[in-house]
C-alpha cells in the first residue's frame, strides 16, 4: 500500500521510514544528473500501486540521442543490371544510327528507280504534315520509273506540290488518278557531287557512333566513382566498347561503298 503523508512531511523522513522505496527509486533514476529531476520523479511513488515504472531510460531536454547512418552496398547483381543496361542501350543507339544512314542513302537518286527515294517526302495532308508512304502506294513500273497512288484521290494535289518543293529534280506528272516520276540519268559531275554528299553523311554516322561510346565510357567511369567497379573492370569494359565502335564504323564503311558504287556505275 502507498504511504500517505501530508504536504508538511519533509521528504528526509520518507527516505528514513522506507529504505526499499529509496533502493528501487535510486535504480530507476540514477540516469539523470539533476536532484531537480529526481524530486520531481519521486512525486509518481504517489500514484496507484498497479502502476509501473519503465524501465526505459528517461531522456530530458538537452540531452543528445546518437544516430547511426547506414550505408547499403550495392549488389554483385544490382552492379551487373547496370553494365547490362550501359550495354544495351549502346547497341541499340549504334543500331538506330546505321539505320538513319542508310535511310539518308536511300533518299539520294543514282539513276535507278527506288521507292527510298520517296522516304523524306512530307505531304500537307488536311492540315497536319504526314510522310508520303503513309497516304500512297509507290510502285516501280520500270527501272526508271516511280508510281505514286494515292489511298485519297483528294490528296493528289499536295503530293505533286511536296515532290516539286523537294529536292529530287525531278518533274511529276499527274494523271488525275496517279502520280508518274520518271528518273533523269545523273550526269558524270552530278554522280560525283552525290557521292561526296554521301561521303559527309557517312562520316557524321561516324561521329555520331563515338558520340555514343563517349557517353558509355562516362557511365562506366561513374560506376568506378562509386566503388562498383575497379580500374580493371572499367578497362577491359572499354575495351569491348571499342571493338563494338569498330564493328559498327565498319558497318558504315560497307553501306558507304555500296552506295558510292550505285552512284558511280552508268
Amino acid at each position: 500500500m502507498a504511504t500517505s503523508f501530508s504536504p508538511t512531511t519533509s521528504v528526509r523522513s520518507i527516505f528514513q521510514n522506507h529504505p526499499k522505496t529509496l533502493h528501487s527509486f535510486y535504480n530507476t533514476t540514477r540516469s539523470f544528473t539533476s536532484p531537480t529531476a529526481a524530486i520531481a520523479s519521486y512525486a509518481t511513488l504517489k500514484l496507484p500501486h498497479a502502476f509501473t515504472l519503465s524501465r526505459t531510460p528517461l531522456h530530458s531536454k538537452g540531452f543528445s540521442h546518437r544516430r547511426t547512418l547506414l550505408v547499403r552496398a550495392a549488389t554483385i547483381e544490382e552492379i551487373e543490371a547496370e553494365k547490362a543496361a550501359i550495354e544495351k542501350d549502346v547497341k541499340s543507339r549504334m543500331e538506330r544510327t546505321i539505320e538513319n544512314v542508310r535511310s539518308n542513302f536511300n533518299s539520294i537518286r543514282t539513276g535507278r528507280a527506288n521507292p527510298a527515294m520517296l522516304d523524306k517526302i512530307e505531304v500537307e495532308y488536311y492540315g497536319t504534315p504526314v510522310s508520303l508512304k503513309s497516304i500512297a502506294q509507290i510502285s516501280i513500273p520500270d527501272a526508271s520509273s516511280l508510281m505514286v497512288q494515292p489511298y485519297d484521290k483528294s490528296s493528289l494535289k499536295a503530293i505533286e506540290k511536296a515532290i516539286v518543293s523537294s529536292d529530287l529534280g525531278m518533274t511529276p506528272n499527274n494523271d488525275g488518278e496517279a502520280i508518274r516520276l520518271s528518273i533523269p540519268q545523273l550526269t558524270s559531275e552530278r554522280r560525283k557531287e552525290l557521292s561526296k554528299i554521301v561521303a559527309k553523311q557517312a562520316e557524321e554516322g561516324k561521329v555520331a557512333l563515338r558520340n555514343i561510346r563517349r557517353d558509355a565510357l562516362k557511365a562506366y567511369d561513374k560506376l568506378e566513382k562509386e566503388k562498383k567497379l575497379s580500374e580493371d573492370n572499367v578497362k577491359d569494359l572499354s575495351s569491348d566498347l571499342q571493338k563494338l565502335t569498330d564493328e559498327y564504323m565498319k558497318k558504315v564503311d560497307t553501306i558507304f561503298k555500296q552506295k558510292e558504287k550505285e552512284l558511280l556505275t552508268v
